[in-house]
């Protein structure tokens, strides 16, 4: 039997539960942990380069700027890599309907990587961090019934 998997995650922890019906428990089947997702971006950014010294070509010093920021980056890595649980937790056949529950920043790239097929089961979407939370208590956020 298929289950329903429920995801709730920010940037540094995605704990994956199972249940069998949207109104039965939730039972913890994974945790992932990214702990360069709570690192400052201050402390990513410390061993970049500096600015330019104007010795070489061009006109003046600049600050070299990445297109994406290190923080960012991290945030989209760990995305990426709990998408890539998902879509083979789908292609193993044990991925039937998915609840999102995340940080509202977080829950935006999650949606941004996530592949097409794993995004046509997802049944609903919740944007709130509840990472440290119960499960009993992330149960009660999550609707008694759904009709999908």
């Amino acid at each position: 039997m298929k289950s329903i998997m429920v995801v709730v995650a920010d940037s540094s922890r995605a704990r994956i539960f199972t249940t069998e019906s949207p109104s039965s428990p939730l039972r913890e089947i994974n945790a992932m942990t990214h702990p360069e997702g709570r690192i400052h971006e201050q402390k990513m950014t410390s061993d970049l380069p500096g600015k330019d010294s104007g010795q070489g070509a061009g006109a003046g010093g600049h600050a070299y700027q990445e297109k994406v920021e290190p923080k960012q980056q991290e945030v989209i890595k760990f995305a990426k890599q709990a998408a890539d649980y998902l879509d083979k937790a789908r292609k193993a056949h044990k991925l039937e309907k998915l609840m999102l529950v995340a940080a509202p920043a977080f829950l935006g790239e999650l949606r941004n990587q996530l592949p097409e097929e794993v995004n046509d089961c997802v049944i609903f979407e919740l944007d709130k961090n509840l990472t440290q939370h119960s499960p009993e208590d992330i149960r009660a956020h999550l609707p008694k019934y759904l009709t999908h």
